[in-house]
C-alpha cells in the first residue's frame, strides 16, 4: 500500500459563483515553475458557465529548482516519457490524497469532478485520473504529454473522457506529444478529444480555453451555450 505523503496541498480556490454549497468541483494543476495562482486565474472565466462549481488549485508540493518562487511536481531529467513516469508516479500520491480530502471536504464525488492540467500538471492529471477506480467526469490536458504509456493498458483502472489541447508553436513541449498522448489513449478505449491551437506557444489562449469550457459543461452534463 502507497504511504500517504506527509506533506499537505494547499491553494487557492475559487466559487461557486452561484454561492452556497458547491455540486462541482474542478481540480487545476499547474505547471513546473508555477503555482496555484497560475491557473486558478482560468475560474473567473469558466466560474459563470457552471455556477455550481468550485475551483480548486494546489501548489506542487517542492520548492522548483528552476524557480524559487514557484514549484514543481518533480524535478525536470529531460523529455523521456518512461523516466518522466516514474518521477510522475511518486509524486501522484499528492494529488490522489488532495482529490480524496477535498471530495470529501464538498461531499462530492468523482463523478462531479474533473482534472485539469497543464504541462507538468496534464502529465499528474493523466496518471491519477486513468488510475482511479471510479471515473472522473473528465479531464483536460494543456501543453503535456502522456508519461509511460507502455504501462497504461496494465494499469488503467476507469476511461474518463479527456480533451487534449497543444500550442502548434509550443518550442518547450511540442504539440506532437499531445498527438502520440491521443493515440495512446484511444488505443486503450478512452474518448479523446484533441485540440491544436494554431500560432500558440506553451500557453493557454482564447479558443484553447473556449474548448476546455464546452468539454467541462458537457462532462459535467450542463447546458452548452450553442
Amino acid at each position: 500500500m502507497t504511504k500517504p505523503p506527509t506533506i499537505k496541498l494547499e491553494g487557492p480556490s475559487h466559487g461557486p459563483h452561484a454561492g452556497g454549497a458547491p455540486g462541482h468541483l474542478v481540480v487545476l494543476l499547474h505547471g513546473y515553475g508555477a503555482d496555484g495562482n497560475d491557473l486558478i486565474g482560468l475560474a473567473p472565466v469558466l466560474a459563470p458557465l457552471m455556477p455550481d462549481a468550485v475551483f480548486h488549485a494546489p501548489n506542487a508540493p517542492y520548492p522548483c529548482e528552476g524557480n524559487p518562487m514557484g514549484y514543481q511536481w518533480f524535478g525536470i531529467s529531460r523529455l523521456d516519457p518512461q523516466v518522466a513516469a516514474a518521477d510522475v508516479r511518486s509524486a501522484a500520491p499528492f494529488v490522489e490524497t488532495f482529490l480524496d480530502d477535498t471530495m470529501a471536504r464538498h461531499g462530492l464525488d468523482e463523478s462531479k469532478t474533473v482534472l485539469v492540467g497543464f504541462s507538468q500538471g496534464t502529465m499528474m492529471a493523466l496518471h491519477v485520473g486513468l488510475r482511479r477506480a471510479r471515473p472522473l467526469a473528465g479531464i483536460v490536458g494543456f501543453s503535456g504529454m502522456l508519461a509511460g504509456p507502455d504501462t497504461l493498458a496494465a494499469e488503467i483502472k476507469s476511461r474518463p473522457p479527456v480533451l487534449l489541447v497543444h500550442g502548434d508553436s509550443d518550442e518547450m513541449l511540442p504539440a506532437v506529444l499531445t498527438q502520440r498522448a491521443a493515440q495512446a489513449l484511444e488505443a486503450n478505449g478512452i474518448e479523446v478529444d484533441v485540440h491544436i491551437a494554431q500560432g500558440v506557444g506553451h500557453g493557454i489562449d482564447q479558443t484553447g480555453l473556449s474548448q476546455a469550457a464546452r468539454f467541462l459543461l458537457k462532462a459535467f452534463d450542463l447546458p452548452v451555450s450553442k
